[in-house]
């Protein structure tokens, strides 16, 4: 009887267990398809499954009354839904894309990026050192990139019709006045700054934020390294210059030095050019840095360089002596002060001094000394993963003094400047920069305000879509101003672009249409300086990088086209700048082989135009090898127009053409780490 009993309770309550099982059931989708293994599970129990592969569910649950239901997916917003559970039958659960973190989307229009920056990685130090025909130098590796003109008589940076002074430098966020060292006519000039210096490398062609002014075309803003972990020591050498490095590492510090030299004196022994030197090419340059984690969340910064450079020419009866000192360091400061806010606050100073003999004629003196403080502050917030902002001032006290034989000037002014930018996510793909920027400057009392916008469509890593639109400044020359009584505008520069980027795993594509408006350059009429001058540039830049045509082959095509016409300095008529070409192709191909690297590079640019004539169209192949010796060894080799092409740079105003001192360079370099296990590491500071 009591076996009876028991058997019937155990019956009821499993009756009972049943009648109170709830079945979940529905289908997922994102209003384009089902999705399949959304989890979907009743919060506070296990009671949950995957949806299959057309996003149908269903299970059972033991719960009753009201439940929450929710359901999570990578790449979608979480979806909750409270209600009784006896209703949770055939539901219908629409999962919404999951929107980016304005500090998860890297946009990168009009801007191209060389080491680990902003989360960007397409080409470290060495890649830039060994690219084409640079030897090593950072502005010439630049030069292989769209936008960029081919001026061969002093290897500057020219940028979508600007000359090469609207192209600004700055390390860590902060100004350098002047970033190459002195050269003669037809001789590239360097760049001042290795690129073992920096992490990263961010060439912006125009459309960049408020928080860079005084450039009217294009800014390269670079990040040095942080604190290193531990000791290094090397050196490289070549028949040009020699180098020495290293870094000593603390606890949570390190002290960073190096030195080079360069001079041409044997080269020009072993492959003598068209030039009569009196004094080769030589550079004496030396750098140090100390870097500090001061805590977990603040980072001190300090670089201090100096280099020495000279060079002498006899020529059309005259012997010309250049010299230069050129003086650059600069402090950062970067903290974290909590509830998304970051402080930023840093101080440079730049001091230029130039001693030119026989400058123009025979007998006679320049001298010229400029000096630049910078200062800055910027606080930036991060109120939400949708919407950051920042807001920062800045001042710049520059003073010039220049005599060439008994006459010149005396030149101070003062330049302040403040910018507000916001970063919005408006919708998940959608995102909007916003930003103005105002100056004043003493010497003209002037106010200027500046809009900028970009607007951007991401729709997926792959591709990107950018619209930019924005005033730019930028005071002239020293030697404007000065001969203007002060008065000189500033001038302005409106950029309207529209960049179209597609990436993959093996290539890269980008396409950029783009129009800039000058306004108030510098133009001389009658002997006046005014803010006259005028122009437009308008063209397009297409980029190619692709990684799959044969295994360990890279190849790349850059092709610029621009259409530009200016009014300014002594230009008599409205007409193309001299140091603009319509046309410029760069090819390139990088091919691995066990241990070594093989280059090929084929640069053309169409003619110049110029009052006395058009200049024949530049061409160049160049060519380059990289090899692995060990992994603390590399040498490297390079020949740049490898047939001897003698290239026409311009035309003087007597006629005569404007070339290179010799058509053909060989160069030839060893790197060595003698405290380290990766190659030519010692710069890395």
């Amino acid at each position: 009887m009591k076996q009876r009993i028991s058997t019937l309770i155990l019956v009821l309550l499993n009756a009972v267990c049943i009648m109170a099982q709830t079945t979940v059931s529905g289908i997922v989708n994102d209003k384009r398809e089902p999705l399949a293994g959304v989890n979907i599970f009743i919060l506070g129990t296990i009671d949950g499954c995957l949806t299959d592969s057309l996003g149908r569910f269903s299970f059972t649950t033991q719960q009753s009354g009201t439940v929450t239901l929710r359901a999570t997916s990578i790449g979608y917003e979480e979806y909750t839904l409270t209600a009784d559970a006896s209703s949770m039958q055939n539901l219908s659960i629409l999962m919404r894309e999951q929107a980016t973190s304005i500090d998860e989307v890297v946009v990168t229009a009009s801007a191209y990026s060389f080491g680990k920056s902003e989360n960007f990685k397409t080409m470290d130090a060495l890649d830039v050192v060994m690219s084409g025909n640079s030897c090593g130098d950072l502005v010439a590796a630049l030069q292989t990139l769209p936008g960029t003109q081919k001026v061969g008589e002093d290897g500057k940076i020219y940028v979508r019709g600007g000359d090469s002074g609207e192209c600004q430098t700055f390390i860590n966020g902060m100004h350098v006045l002047v970033p190459y060292s002195t050269n003669v006519e037809g001789q590239a000039q360097r760049g001042r700054f290795s690129p073992f210096l920096f992490k990263g490398i961010n060439f912006s062609l125009g459309g960049y934020s408020g928080e860079y002014g005084q450039a009217l075309s294009s800014v390269l803003p670079m990040e040095t390294t942080d604190v290193q972990p531990g000791d290094k020591l090397g050196v490289s050498a070549s028949m040009l210059d020699w180098n020495i490095g290293g870094t000593k590492a603390f606890e949570k510090s390190s002290l960073s030095f190096n030195t080079a030299y360069t001079d041409l004196g044997l080269y020009n022994s072993l492959s003598p050019d068209r030039c009569d030197w009196s004094r080769p090419y030589r550079k004496l340059g030396t750098e140090a840095q100390y870097k500090a984690d001061i805590s977990s969340t603040t980072v001190l910064k300090t670089y201090a360089g100096y280099d020495f450079s000279s060079v002498g020419q006899h020529i059309d009866g005259r012997s010309l002596s250049l010299k230069e000192h050129n003086v650059y360091a600069n402090a950062t400061l970067k903290t974290t002060l909590g509830r998304g806010y970051s402080l930023f606050a840093g101080v440079a100073n730049s001091s230029v001094w130039n001693d030119i003999d026989d400058a123009l004629t025979a007998g006679d003196r320049y001298r010229n000394f400029r000096n630049e403080v910078h200062l800055k502050a910027e606080v930036r917030k991060v109120f939400s993963p949708a919407l950051k902002m920042s807001a920062g001032a800045e001042d710049y006290l520059r003073n010039s003094r220049l005599r060439y034989d008994g006459e010149g000037y005396n030149l101070d002014y003062q330049l302040m400047g403040a910018h507000v930018d916001a970063q919005w996510r408006m919708r998940p793909k959608w995102f909007l920069q916003l930003s103005t920027r105002a100056e004043h400057m003493s010497s003209s009392d002037e106010w200027l305000f500046m809009p900028r916008a970009t607007c951007s469509f991401v729709p997926s890593k792959r591709f990107q879509m950018s619209l930019m639109y924005g005033w730019y400044s930028q005071v002239a020359d020293d030697e404007y101003v000065a001969r203007s009584g002060g008065q000189q505008r500033q001038s302005v520069a409106k950029h309207a672009l529209l960049s179209m980027q597609y990436s993959s795993p093996n290539l890269l594509l980008r396409i950029e249409p783009y129009v800039k408006r000058y306004d108030r350059l510098p133009w001389m009429d009658n002997g006046y300086v005014s803010s006259n001058g005028y122009g437009d540039s308008r063209g397009v830049d297409v980029f190619v990088e692709n990684h799959s045509l044969v295994k360990n082959l890279t190849t790349t095509l850059s092709y610029s086209f621009n259409d530009s016409e200016r009014l300014y300095l002594d230009y008599t008529s409205l007409r193309m700048p001299t140091f603009s070409s319509r046309h410029n192709l760069r090819l390139t191909a990088k091919y691995a082989i066990g241990k070594a690297i093989v280059g090929v590079a084929e640069s053309y640019a169409s003619g110049r135009t110029y009052a006395n004539g058009t200049t024949p169209h530049y061409n160049s192949v160049d060519m380059n090898i990289s090899y692995l010796v060990s992994p603390k060894v590399i040498v490297y080799t390079s020949l740049s127009n490898i047939f001897g092409r003698k290239n026409i740079h311009g035309y003087r105003t007597d006629g005569s053409a404007i070339t290179s001192s010799r058509d053909r360079f060989f160069y030839i370099a060893i790197f060595v780490s003698l405290k380290s296990n990766k190659a030519y590491d010692i710069s890395n500071f």
